[in-house]
């Protein structure tokens, strides 16, 4: 579903990602984890055309959208859903409307219709009966579940989250992992998610992959990489700041 081929990407003299290749299966769950300002989010961007790559290749269904225009990108972002790490939620809108924006905005359904695809939508996210707040009356989680609902309102191909958890108390978030898992579970959808939060990259990745100094340091399930010996990954699964301390 989503190939990437020697990816680069620097600003300035910054180099953020250094040829980065991998695959991600149709259906799968993939979580890119690392440090914080390694890169992850610039990933991300780039699997959707928000940002362009310097060299390299994103293969979309086969598709390659490096040096696409906007105009190209229309039809590919069509196939997206994406969670922003703020939930980027319009402040002026109810949030039925914030939920059915882009449905309003295709044109393509009457409001009978958009309304059932956002009740839908919100009931998929235990949010039924919260239509009519604005975002000032939602909590943060409840922030998220909304911006996971207009994602999900269209039934995309592909869901991209960047940093789900930020921001939320362990509680909240756990409630935020278990909703992303059902999510892909129940409609089989293509999900790649960017964290350094390991306890939530445990909890809804089938496979984790680990970017170090640009690159893709290791690719393993959760349980391969929490029970690495390799230093680099011990050090960071483990949150140890210093590379002396050990707890083999």
């Amino acid at each position: 579903m989503i190939e990437v081929r020697e990816l680069q990407k620097g600003f300035g003299d910054h180099r953020v990602l250094a040829g980065i290749t991998f695959r991600v299966k149709r259906g799968e769950c993939v979580v890119i984890v690392g440090r914080s300002g390694g890169g992850k989010s610039v990933l991300l961007k780039q699997l959707i055309g928000l940002v362009q790559p310097d060299a390299g290749e994103v293969l979309i269904d086969g598709e390659n959208i490096a040096g696409k225009d906007e105009r190209q990108l229309l039809e590919v972002r069509r196939k997206f859903g994406m969670l922003f790490q703020g939930a980027a939620l319009f402040d002026s809108m109810n949030v039925a409307e914030n939920v059915g924006f882009a449905l309003r905005r295709q044109r393509k359904w009457s409001e009978n219709q958009i309304s059932e695809k956002v009740a839908e939508a919100l009931a998929v996210v235990d949010l039924k009966g919260n239509e009519t707040k604005t975002p000032a009356e939602l909590s943060g989680g409840m922030r998220k579940r909304v911006g996971l609902a207009r994602a999900i309102v269209y039934r995309p191909e592909i869901l991209l989250y960047d940093e789900p958890t930020t921001g939320l108390d362990p509680i909240v978030a756990d409630s935020i992992d278990r909703l992303i898992v059902r999510i892909c579970e129940h409609y089989q959808v293509t999900s790649v998610a960017v964290t350094h939060d390991m306890r939530s990259a445990r909890r809804i990745g089938q496979r984790i992959m680990m970017l170090h100094q640009g690159r893709i340091y290791v690719t393993g399930t959760p349980d391969e990489l929490f029970q690495s010996t390799d230093p680099v990954v011990h050090q960071f699964v483990n949150g140890i700041s210093d590379p002396r301390e050990t707890l083999f």
